[in-house]
């Protein structure tokens, strides 16, 4: 995982910026459908995002506690994307749920701020630039997972773990986007989406169960087997992000992408290449990743984000 981003190098506040009040306010007046039901627990006919994102007539009463919360089926969809992936980037999450409807996107993304749902911030880059988060509040995941409509194994996330890398963290959206493009293209559909967070806490649990400390190289090999991992370098290998689907023909099946950057040391991008992970690299850091894939005598590709 890139961990090249140094906090005294970004400012992260509360999204305040003129441009996203315009496009928040672009459907200001837009009605609000009539027809609610109380959300079941039914899992075994889950649309996907995007078929969610566009049912815009649908809404259910969702409720927590003692409070209920009235949600478009867009509007939920937008809640489990974002939960899955703990921080996704405005822009994206207007371009791939939205299909680049801004207003509809402005309109969803209000709502769910007015009911605390969620969070916008912006993260300005050290090059100055800017650019627009949205995250789970803690009452946000509450609702998803009271909701009954999250798959089962599905993780969910709130709000910010590590602020020094939400850089890299966003861009892990947009790869998934990738990966998935491609499995839809072949006839598959996603299933599950795991981060890090879930493959390390999986690993670091079982490795607690060891009663040898260290582990055994041969105990290592065990656990990581266990999780669809490898050992190299007497070390498991754990990627950034495990993407779950199934095929066209039913068959289950998973790919590990990782998301490199110029600053990954060789051993490092070599050891990722080794365990059969799916390279990404943003544009600029691909050639100089391939070079090393290459002096390494690997045959990896690393694709360009």
């Amino acid at each position: 995982m890139s961990r090249d981003w140094s906090p005294e190098q970004n400012d992260l506040r509360a999204d305040t910026s003129s441009e996203m009040r315009a496009l928040q306010e672009e459907r200001h007046g837009s009605s609000h459908a009539s027809h609610r039901v109380t959300a079941n627990h039914d899992r075994s006919s889950t649309p996907s995002v995007q078929e969610r994102a566009t049912a815009e007539g649908s809404e259910r009463t969702y409720y927590l506690r003692d409070r209920s919360y009235v949600l478009r089926e867009s509007e939920f969809a937008t809640l489990v994307e974002i939960g899955k992936f703990r921080v996704i980037g405005v822009n994206d999450l207007v371009q791939f749920i939205y299909q680049n409807d801004d207003a509809r996107a402005a309109r969803d993304l209000r709502r769910l701020e007015q009911q605390r749902l969620l969070v916008r911030k912006t993260l300005t880059h050290e090059s100055r630039q800017s650019q627009r988060l949205v995250t789970l509040t803690k009452k946000g995941k509450r609702l998803l997972l009271a909701s009954g409509r999250i798959p089962e194994g599905q993780a969910l996330y709130h709000g910010v773990a590590k602020p020094r890398e939400l850089k890299h963290d966003t861009a892990l959206y947009r790869l998934c986007q990738r990966e998935l493009n491609r499995v839809s293209h072949a006839g598959g559909r996603a299933v599950h989406v795991v981060l890090d967070y879930e493959l390390k806490r999986r690993v670091h649990r079982d490795l607690a169960r060891v009663v040898q400390r260290p582990p055994t190289q041969e105990e290592r090999q065990q656990i990581a087997e266990r999780h669809g991992l490898v050992v190299i370098g007497n070390k498991i290998q754990i990627p950034d992000l495990r993407l779950e689907y199934e095929t066209a023909d039913r068959e289950r099946r998973q790919v590990d992408l990782e998301l490199a950057t110029r600053n990954y040391r060789p051993r490092a991008l070599v050891q990722k290449a080794r365990a059969g992970f799916s390279l990404y690299a943003p544009r600029e850091d691909a050639s100089k990743l391939r070079r090393i894939l290459n002096e390494a005598e690997l045959r990896a590709r690393i694709l360009a984000l």
